[in-house]
């Protein structure tokens, strides 16, 4: 099967990327690196060493003998997509390409805007480019878990039956976001089920929960490709804050009472769940959703099964409630229904103490690149505008350890009919 994964420099990008290629599927990544862009702005950097996604890509051929082909621009570009798409004329399309943080859309109006733009017309620029050149070309697109928010009512997958006035109806499922990210995912499911329904495309919107972990069997081949594990306040997930935080030996910060449940689940698992999707496409026409997670933990779950853990390696764990940068219910009702991806042969990975093991030695491997100011809030959902200070400490590692590049556009396949285009990186995202 012809793959290409938009996004694929990223953290479920790549680790998706090399579990298709590995399952022997001709894989394509798209990507401009302005996720390693971010890094630079906001003055962190991830707590495992990058190398740049050439380099990456050359050790993973040494090594499988797989070749995955690199197509570098912008999908905010619709010349760029469209041309691409005719290139590799996938079967299905991937799409990670998107800004995916809250608290980063929560900064400010540049970021909010930016935001909004780049995933809402990122998104439709897929959808036209898709309804021309490749109509048949099946749509895995990355949702989020956050679309629903916390309502006092079990989450179905995708679609609620409703009886009003003696009449009953399926409709889409009601959506509370938290945030202007979560808005823009609500926005995108929105324009891909429309296209679905007056175009006949076919899509899969997997509503995913907080991803945890770093190791897939393809990362763990080689120290070159091993997979971002980001703990700073804008990008980093709450699992990661903690065990980074646990490592170093300050408390963990729990915002508010800590009673805010989500789903989660093992990088293993989304990968193998994208795969899922891939295998079983949604029929022609057919907007179809699935809720991508497999266990549902409070935030103070987290931090106390992360503070026994820290005991057992001999570290002095201490949790810390702190006051709440966020607008959401600290305590709430939360039951997600998530079985369809189960029904098609998802076997999930549950968190395990061994698994907590793994990630916290993760954490102490890399402890001389920790720098505890990227993990204190800086960004509060009350404001309109957050003045958030890059961490000089942290802009100087980064600036000393990732890199960016230059790369045409086009595969290494040397097909004269694709676009020679190239991406001018550091360039300010907020004129894209």
């Amino acid at each position: 099967m012809r793959i290409a994964v938009l996004g694929g420099d990223g953290y479920c990008g790549w680790a998706t990327a090399l579990y298709l290629s590995n399952r022997g599927h001709s894989v394509a990544i798209v990507d401009n690196f302005i996720r390693r862009q971010w890094d630079f702005e906001l003055g962190v950097q991830t707590l495992t060493p990058i190398r740049p996604l050439s380099e990456r890509l050359k050790i993973w051929k040494e090594l499988t003998g797989q070749h995955i082909d690199l197509f570098v621009g912008d999908v905010m570009d619709y010349d760029f997509l469209s041309t691409t798409i005719q290139a590799i004329e996938p079967d299905a399309v991937v799409h990670f390409a998107e800004q995916r943080a809250a608290p980063y859309s929560m900064i400010d109006r540049k970021h909010a805007v930016f935001t909004q733009v780049n995933n809402v017309v990122g998104t439709l620029n897929l959808l036209f480019a898709l309804r021309e050149f490749q109509p048949d070309c099946h749509l895995i697109k990355l949702g989020t878990m956050g679309e629903y928010g916390t309502p006092n009512i079990d989450i179905e997958e995708g679609y609620i039956t409703i009886e009003h006035n003696g009449r009953t109806d399926t409709v889409p499922y009601p959506k509370q976001p938290g945030s202007f990210y979560h808005l823009s995912k609500v926005h995108d499911s929105h324009n891909i089920m429309f296209t679905c329904k007056i175009w006949g495309l076919r899509a899969t919107d997997l509503n995913q929960g907080v991803v945890y972990g770093t190791t897939t069997d393809e990362v763990s081949m080689d120290e070159a490709l091993i997979n971002r594990f980001d703990y700073d306040e804008v990008f980093g997930t709450v699992l990661n804050r903690f065990c980074v935080q646990a490592a170093i030996g300050t408390p963990l910060t729990v915002y508010g009472k800590g009673g805010q449940t989500r789903g989660f689940l093992d990088i293993r698992d989304t990968v193998r769940c994208v795969e899922i999707a891939c295998l079983n496409p949604a029929a022609k026409g057919e907007f179809r959703v699935f809720n991508q997670f497999t266990e549902q933990f409070s935030v103070l779950d987290l931090a106390h099964m992360v503070q026994a853990e820290g005991k057992k390696l001999g570290l002095s764990v201490e949790v810390d409630h702190i006051p709440d940068p966020r607008v959401e219910a600290e305590e709430h009702y939360y039951n997600a229904k998530h079985s369809k991806l189960i029904e098609l042969g998802l076997q999930p990975h549950l968190l395990s103490d061994s698994l907590l093991d793994s990630l916290m030695n993760i954490a102490l491997k890399y402890r001389d690149r920790i720098d505890s100011a990227m993990m204190m809030p800086q960004v509060n959902w009350r404001q309109a505008r957050n003045d958030r200070q890059p961490q000089v400490g942290a802009a100087a590692a980064v600036s000393g350890g990732a890199q960016f590049e230059t790369v045409g556009v086009g595969a290494e396949k040397g097909n004269g009919n694709r676009a020679a285009k190239t991406a001018k990186l550091g360039a300010d995202h907020s004129k894209r």
